[in-house]
């Protein structure tokens, strides 16, 4: 998509805008297919028209443009989108990319006056300004998908308060929690994907339209109006970093694969859940598969999908990244290939934001193999915690409570079946009540009463948190 500074031809259709006076001999055919961008790059047509229409008008006000030669482009334009939302856009042999692609039927539709349209202006410019039209539209869709996947996990959590199950660290039963505490450990994250997404959409939102192919604009073209015009915040202020930056597009790619982090741990989470092992969970099937071979299996696909695709956008973030850091500044064609891993991240994001959404929606909870899950050695924090109280430094309760574990483990019986007289043995400070009620998770999970905590206070602060952020 670079810009060849092409003159171009006059044809009994307009013009041919792939190749330049400079050239005398013809572009080999595997050239052409190796150089062209439109397979893919078509899907901006709607960007690339919108930008077209508005920059039309500013040569309009820099005096290049009539006002009757505006409007005739204006209306072309516009004609040319009718035919890409019809389906009857034919693409021709020439045809580069999206630019020259409609730039060639406009020349077509309204005849020489199409040439002018690209007066002052650069393929450099022009391909930056509709991916960042382009980018903006996905990023703010993104952010909403992502908004209402926080709000299914924050009702969900209002929901279901009483629910217990393991808290894990390792992997290995750690303490009691609830599961709204989890639901919302994910919605959290999935918060600050929203900022990370918001923040981005202010550099996203600059306007690099009208610095030509590097050096700046010749003919006075006003860009704070054009920028004004596309709906940008403000303009990029250096002609040679205007083409040239592709740093919103890394951003992006970063910022998605850290949220495909996040859907991949999610997704591990609930794979773990919902296996047979656990039964936390179980899928809905409008989100798992059979076995070809084994009938009694449902599988997990959309949630392995979920782990796996992560691989794939962190690949494209990667990938771009290397290609961009050998690259000279301003533009090069290295560039070009900036889109497919953009566009490509840009839809495994929408899929997985709405396919996450689907399974948290859907998914049911099974009360009873939660519980049945928490065993009494996860008290075992509590009873060193309820040493402290009674003045005990907590290393030595620490040792205290882990040589009452393995009394339990060495007579094969549960902690609740030691009686007072064999804590004592262990250490006096256990009075006749013994642990005084230790042994409940509901009570376990309520002494976690700070802020952060897992205490239906706690939890309760989070969730009306969560709610006025999203009311916002």
């Amino acid at each position: 998509m670079s810009d060849s500074g092409h003159v171009s031809s006059v044809t009994s259709v307009g013009f041919r805008l792939s190749r330049s006076g400079r050239f005398s001999g013809e572009t080999d055919p595997l050239m052409e297919r190796f150089n062209a961008s439109l397979p893919y790059d078509k899907r901006m047509w709607k960007q690339d028209l919108e930008g077209s229409i508005a920059y039309a008008a500013a040569l309009g006000r820099a005096g290049i443009l009539k006002d009757d030669e505006v409007k005739k482009l204006q209306e072309g334009l516009r004609a040319v989108g009718k035919e890409w939302e019809s389906g009857k856009f034919e693409v021709k042999g020439g045809d580069e990319d999206i630019h020259t692609a409609n730039e060639r039927r406009l020349t077509e539709i309204v005849g020489p006056v199409g040439g002018k349209l690209h007066t002052g202006r650069s393929r450099n410019d022009q391909v930056v300004t509709d991916v960042r039209l382009w980018l903006r539209e996905e990023v703010r869709a993104l952010i909403s998908n992502m908004k209402n996947l926080i709000s299914v996990a924050t009702e969900r959590a209002e929901k279901e308060m009483d629910l217990l199950l393991p808290g894990y660290t390792h992997l290995q039963r750690a303490q009691p929690i609830r599961w709204s505490h989890w639901l919302l450990c994910y919605a959290w994250q999935w918060k600050r994907d929203v900022e990370r997404l918001e923040g981005l959409l202010t550099r996203v939102n600059l306007l690099p339209l009208g610095v030509g192919a590097l050096s700046g604009h010749p003919f006075g073209v006003d860009r704070h109006a054009l920028a004004k015009d596309l709906g940008f915040d403000g303009i990029i202020p250096n002609s040679l970093d205007a083409v040239g930056d592709r740093d919103f597009i890394l951003e992006y790619l970063f910022a998605s694969s850290l949220i495909m982090v996040h859907f991949s741990r999610f997704a591990e989470d609930l794979i773990l859940y919902s296996s047979t092992e656990f039964g936390f969970v179980s899928l809905a099937d409008a989100y798992s598969t059979g076995s070809s071979l084994m009938p009694q299996k449902k599988n997990p696909d959309a949630l392995e999908l979920l782990r796996g695709k992560s691989g794939r956008t962190i690949g494209q973030t990667v990938g771009l990244l290397v290609t961009v850091k050998g690259t000279p500044s301003t533009y090069n064609k290295d560039l070009q290939e900036d889109k497919e891993p953009l566009f490509d991240a840009a839809d495994t994001l929408e899929a997985c934001s709405l396919i996450a959404n689907g399974v948290l929606s859907t998914l049911v909870t099974n009360k009873d193999k939660m519980l049945k899950a928490l065993d009494l050695p996860m008290l075992a924090t509590d009873l060193s915690d309820h040493l402290v109280r009674k003045g005990i430094p907590f290393r030595e309760a620490h040792h205290v409570a882990g040589a009452v574990v393995k009394l339990a483990e060495d007579r094969k019986c549960s902690l609740d079946q030691l009686t007072v007289e064999d804590l004592r043995k262990i250490h006096p400070s256990f009075d006749d009540s013994g642990p005084g009620g230790m042994w409940d998770y509901e009570a376990a999970v309520e002494r976690r009463q700070t802020d952060g905590g897992t205490s239906r206070r706690a939890v309760g602060k989070q969730i009306e948190e969560l709610k006025a952020w999203l009311s916002q």
